[in-house]
């Protein structure tokens, strides 16, 4: 027997019988295993391993019935610092509103459809503002703000779409607060 009392290398009787009593599998000498309930502990581990990540949405474009834009709304306050910061917000003029528009759309773009059907290239790759075959369709040379902008057609819809997309990434999601000391009203 080993001098460490956290650790020994014989077994004890009844750990020699325990074992055996598992190794033992026959019908009659199976013994009901009773599984530990989920503590609040492990519930709240597997709720924070979780990965949190808004669904894609598909974001119509008004003046090309058919035509829309699959875009993940998963944007963090450091994208939209810069992308603000590369509008002009710290400008003498200020933020161009429609260029931040055309950069929410285009930095979160992950596909493109016509009529509910996902478009591919030859290859099978997405289509997104940067790939050459919209730049050549759009005839433009920028992906943001120029492509976004041939896409779209009106202004005023690419700042609507691009509201779209901050409130689907939950910008304009309130957060409710609760008094946990305060019984429900429902029971």
């Amino acid at each position: 027997m080993s001098d460490n009392t956290l650790y020994t290398t014989e077994d004890s009787d009844s750990q020699k019988q325990k074992r055996a009593a598992l190794k033992d599998t026959s019908p009659a000498s199976s013994a009901i295993v009773s599984v530990p309930e989920e503590t609040q502990l492990v519930k709240l581990r597997n709720l924070v391993k979780r990965k949190v990540e808004r669904n894609p949405v598909l974001i119509e474009v008004p003046e090309r019935p058919g035509l829309s834009v699959k875009v993940s709304p998963n944007i963090t306050q450091t994208q939209m610092k810069n992308w603000r910061k590369q509008c002009g917000e710290d400008s003498r003029n200020g933020l161009d509103a429609t260029k931040f528009a055309c950069m929410v759309i285009g930095h979160t773009t992950i596909g493109i459809y016509v009529e509910d059907e996902e478009v591919f290239d030859e290859y099978g790759n997405i289509m997104n503002f940067a790939h050459p075959f919209i730049l050549e369709m759009t005839e433009t040379t920028k992906p943001v703000p120029d492509a976004v902008r041939a896409l779209f057609g009106v202004d005023p819809h690419i700042e609507s779409a691009a509201l779209a997309i901050l409130d689907a990434a939950g910008y304009s999601d309130t957060v409710s607060a609760s008094d946990p000391t305060k019984e429900s009203s429902t029971s």
